[in-house]
């Protein structure tokens, strides 16, 4: 049986980390769950900008997790990342790696010598003598970022996946879709929503918006005339002491308007991206829309969504096959952090000598 991998999703708020243990039947047990918050723009727009503060993070939940593993599956997204499904003329997966650098070049805004490729045979064509494939393109400085931090954290990077893979790994372990339903996941993070539409199982289209839970944040602190920090407490539904005065206007009401707008706004451009694709082909229609990451759970946002694309909106849940003993882990907590943990189940779901995103 294969060896398992660290699943490690460095996000712009936090670390998530999850070991799984494959057993036999195709059954999955949860062996090791963890988070670390990291500070504030840690990570921007998907780079590494205080590295000392991941690598700081990775080792606090080796230490705090007594992680045994080294090996280690991680990500990356953002501008960055390049996701493009191309037609190409048949041929075999040798003749592809063979000639994909000169092909990728029409396709990539980068310099084909500054990132690693990689593809996926999708389906053959319409016609026989072509053949639809997915093209990941990820910059080579990006990579080096992470795997960087993690080898100095300890740990040994193996494998770089592409974050919107990762959510179907995670869907493919949970779920199982009608024939020819077409999904979206949508993974809604502090800094970066990502989008990957399946259809009939296979990615269609993906799309990463540079939108997330901060928004939420930065208009309370604007609209509300507080500080980052008091903001971020008040959208996550705490409380500030009544003391600090800049506070003391504040009421429930107000902060539950805010949500509910930026919630309206960040739909709608998730709303555009899904169109977007629908509008390629006649007849397409969205079946469901399956909710991810630390964003997901934002007061209105499932609401705003249901109601923008008139589909089904249901969050994601990564552990709904997936074993735990309760005396290991409190199924309340996992519940709670289900949503902000598919990226990192989904790369623990990868093994060594996969086909690397």
């Amino acid at each position: 049986m294969a060896r398992g991998i660290i699943g490690l999703d460095i996000g712009s708020h936090s670390i998530k980390l999850v070991e799984l243990k494959e057993a036999k039947g195709g059954s999955w047990k949860l062996v090791k769950f963890g988070l670390h918050k990291l500070p504030a723009e840690a990570i921007v727009d998907g780079a590494i900008m205080n590295s000392a503060a991941v690598v700081e993070g990775i080792r606090d939940l080796i230490a705090r997790h007594k992680i045994k593993t080294r090996e280690v599956a991680t990500c990356v997204s953002g501008h960055s990342v390049i996701i493009k499904k191309i037609t190409l003329p048949t041929m075999s997966e040798d003749e592809l790696n063979e000639s994909i650098q000169w092909e990728a070049e029409q396709y990539i805004p980068f310099s084909i010598n500054d990132v690693n490729l990689d593809t996926q045979i999708l389906s053959q064509g319409e016609e026989a003598s072509n053949m639809d494939v997915l093209l990941v393109a990820a910059k080579k400085d990006i990579i080096h970022e992470y795997t960087a931090a993690i080898a100095e954290a300890g740990l040994k990077p193996l494998i770089v996946d592409v974050a919107c893979f990762s959510i179907e790994n995670c869907f493919d372990l949970n779920e199982d879709p009608a024939p020819g339903e077409i999904s979206a996941l949508v993974n809604v993070g502090a800094s970066l929503v990502n989008i990957n539409i399946l259809n009939n199982g296979v990615t269609a289209f993906t799309r990463d918006i540079n939108m997330g839970g901060n928004q939420f944040t930065e208009e309370i602190q604007k609209q509300l005339n507080i500080s980052y920090e008091e903001a971020e407490a008040l959208k996550l539904g705490g409380n500030i002491s009544s003391s600090q005065s800049t506070t003391e206007a504040v009421v429930p009401q107000e902060v539950g308007a805010i949500l509910r707008s930026t919630s309206e706004t960040l739909a709608v451009e998730i709303q555009r991206s899904i169109d977007f694709y629908l509008a390629t082909s006649p007849g397409l229609s969205l079946g469901r829309l399956v909710l991810s990451g630390g964003t997901a759970k934002i007061a209105g946002l499932k609401d705003a969504l249901e109601s923008s694309l008139n589909t089904k909106v249901e969050l994601a849940d990564p552990f709904k096959n997936i074993s735990y003993s309760p005396k290991d882990f409190d199924p309340d907590y996992l519940k709670d952090l289900a949503p902000m943990s598919a990226v990192a189940v989904g790369l623990a779901s990868r093994r060594l000598g996969d086909k690397p995103a």
